[in-house]
């Protein structure tokens, strides 16, 4: 199968609008006659959900969770990007269309990156005008706020709990849908297979998680908003009930996944403490604004850190390195996310690390406070040379911007971050891989689209700062209700589709015997065993760094952990109940699949670039060391009944707009 990624032709600052003025539409009286569901109610799902029931469509929405304000975006805390130019330093739909296509090391798709940079200002209107308390300076405008990657200011933010924010926004436009009639919400269910009926996506099969039933439903078109894969590490920054089920279940019935190797390292999450752990927590990158990354610069001092002889506040300056500021002068602590991630974890392998286990580096706002504090102290006619006072303010001033996430990590690691640096290491965050989807954000299956982070289009290899949330409200917002429509116009004279059909019975049935086999499997080990498993796999062998000798080996692991997996895995409870173990279940079959995919697309990708480094392929300066002439594509995979004999689609990344170069930040 030909991959079309049904591009339209023109100068790229005007396909989006010329796309937009030559497609069919629906009038609104036909848009009551076509029914719409939803899987996820995170901020691409929400949005989505919330403008096409605005618009007229019948929408099902569907999440696992008790509430669509618990989706996962809630948890994104720095901002999200806009090109408004609100700090006159230089900022252009252009420029944030070049920053995300070199910071993803230029392997995205050209077109829906300009796409979204297009559209980015859009976002943070409707926002305001849905009462997002974004922050704000003094005068009222919009505040704004630097991330790595850029050398411009264009990140709106409310304090560090952004994502919670917008997604409140998204909420309540969902909520005054659902008033209406226009969206019927499905809460605790989730989505365990998708219909498909005459070659088009028609409704998908869904299991009530509170009563165990197993629901047939029915639509014109499937939306799939369900996030990222980033839980088949079992250790990442996502919550525990993230998963890739709803996307996978989509490519096991002809959905392409494509790039499942590109998965981002965050570099500011703070550092795993030992084996009791479920899930990694995440500091938002805006604190490498203001923070300064440090380790010891001599050995001695290192190892009497960890020893418990020494504390960070001991060292002077002449005693620290702050390497990334060493290393990348222009862009210092705010390099993209997986060049600082790589940068930490060369230190501490070198023997640098300052925690027990040797696995974390200082994130230090003495000299942001020092600042903040000197500056109020001048402004308000008070002694800046009084230090206790300059620090007083300083911690003020900086307790307002990131007050909620330093008390997050106090709580967290009972350290105070206000008078010792707090400790961070990278860990696994984003995808940026997923479902193949063309401009029109449909993927190979007619009829049903994927958005947000369960897509690949838009962050290539590495995803900027910031950019998760403009990606999933431009989808949900802006561009989806558009190329839904030009899909949807056929359809407005077909009338309800019945859940009798053959497809609907057959899907059923599949689900069912897969329940049933998990819940009468007498096996000795419980899901998490497994999932912890697979985890130390991926995170040893295809986490921050590849090698093809690692991950020739854990194909071969994950396999192997697979069939031990169906053979003795213990499922208590039964089928028809609230079975939590049985969730879990369903959810890593799908991970010890996608795993394995995720390690052959890594194998098969002999270069590095963004989030996908590969020893064998870098720089003499230790930095990714693409190959363009070889790799300068989207490897979209198609299934074929098992993840090793999954067969590569390549689709050709044209880029007319930007010159290819190596990718530095120096």
């Amino acid at each position: 199968m030909a991959l079309d990624s049904k591009i339209p032709n023109g100068p790229i600052a005007d396909k989006w609008t010329n796309y937009k003025d030559h497609i069919n539409l629906v009038n609104p009286a036909n848009k009551r006659n076509l029914d719409i569901i939803v899987v996820g109610t995170g901020l691409a799902g929400g949005s989505a959900a919330a403008t096409l029931a605005e618009l007229g469509y019948n929408v099902k929405a569907f999440c696992f969770q008790d509430s669509p304000r618990r989706a996962h975006s809630i948890a994104a805390q720095g901002g999200i990007n806009a090109a408004k130019n609100y700090k006159g330093d230089g900022d252009s739909i252009y420029r944030l269309f070049y920053d995300t296509v070199k910071g993803g090391d230029y392997r995205a798709r050209e077109a829906n990156v300009y796409r979204l940079a297009e559209v980015s200002g859009n976002i943070i209107d409707q926002c305001v005008a849905q009462g997002v308390p974004l922050a704000r300076e003094y005068g009222g405008l919009l505040d704004n706020r630097s991330f790595g990657g850029t050398l411009v200011s264009r990140t709106f933010y409310a304090q560090g709990q952004t994502g919670q924010q917008l997604l409140l926004g998204a909420y309540s436009a969902m909520n005054r849908q659902i008033g209406r009639g226009k969206i019927k919400m499905y809460n605790r269910h989730e989505m365990l297979d998708i219909v498909i009926v005459n070659g088009k996506a028609r409704g998908i099969i869904a299991r009530n998680l509170i009563t165990g039933e197993i629901e047939r439903h029915s639509a014109h078109a499937v939306v799939i908003g369900s996030g990222g894969y980033g839980n088949v590490f079992f250790l990442s920054t996502n919550a525990m009930g993230s998963n890739a089920t709803a996307a996978w279940k989509i490519h096991k019935k002809g959905a392409f996944f494509a790039n499942p190797c590109y998965t981002q390292i965050h570099p500011t999450c703070i550092p795993v403490s030992g084996d009791h752990q479920s899930k990694l927590t995440l500091m938002s990158e805006s604190l490498r604004n203001d923070g300064r990354i440090w380790v010891p610069k001599n050995l001695e001092d290192a190892k009497a850190i960890r020893e418990g002889k020494k504390k960070a506040t001991d060292l002077s300056e002449d005693q620290r390195d702050y390497f990334l500021e060493r290393r990348y002068p222009a862009f210092g602590n705010l390099v993209p996310r997986d060049v600082a991630s790589r940068a930490a974890k060369e230190r501490c392998d070198a023997g640098f690390g300052v925690n027990k286990t040797g696995e974390a580096v200082y994130l230090d706002f003495a000299a942001a406070i020092k600042r903040y504090g000197t500056e109020d102290a001048y402004v308000k006619g008070l002694d800046d040379k009084d230090a206790a006072l300059v620090t007083k303010l300083g911690a003020a001033i900086v307790k307002s911007k990131y007050g909620n996430l330093f008390q997050m990590y106090y709580k967290i690691v009972d350290e105070d971050p206000y008078t010792t640096p707090m400790m961070i290491y990278p860990a696994v965050h984003y995808t940026m891989g997923g479902t193949w989807v063309d401009y029109n954000l449909m993927t190979t299956i007619p009829g049903c689209f994927s958005i947000g982070e369960s897509n690949f289009s838009d962050h290539g290899a590495n995803r900027l700062g910031a950019s998760a949330l403009m990606q999933g409200l431009a989808d949900g917002y802006f561009v989806l209700p558009y190329t839904i429509g030009d899909y949807l116009a056929p359809d407005i004279k077909m009338g309800e589709i019945s859940t009798d059909l053959p497809e609907f019975v057959e899907a059923e049935k599949a689900v069912k015997d897969q329940i049933e086999k998990f819940i009468n499997n007498n096996g000795k080990h419980s899901v998490d065993y497994f999932h912890k498993k697979l985890g130390k796999i991926m995170w040893n062998k295809v986490g921050m760094a590849r090698n093809a000798k690692g991950l020739t080996e854990a194909i071969e692991e994950i396999a192997a952990l697979r069939e031990e997996f169906y053979k003795d895995v213990k499922v208590p409870g039964n089928a028809n109940e609230f079975n939590q173990e049985l969730e879990k279940a369903t959810r890593v079959a799908d991970f010890l699949e996608l795993g394995e995919l995720f390690a052959k697309d890594a194998l098969h990708r002999n270069e590095s670039c963004g989030g996908h480094f590969r020893e064998e392929y870098q720089t003499e300066e230790g930095e990714a060391l693409r190959d363009d002439e070889n790799f300068a594509y989207v490897a979209a995979w198609e299934y074929k009944g098992k993840p090793s004999d999954a067969v590569l689609h390549k689709e050709p990344l044209n880029y007319e707009n930007i010159k290819l170069v190596q990718r530095s930040y120096k």
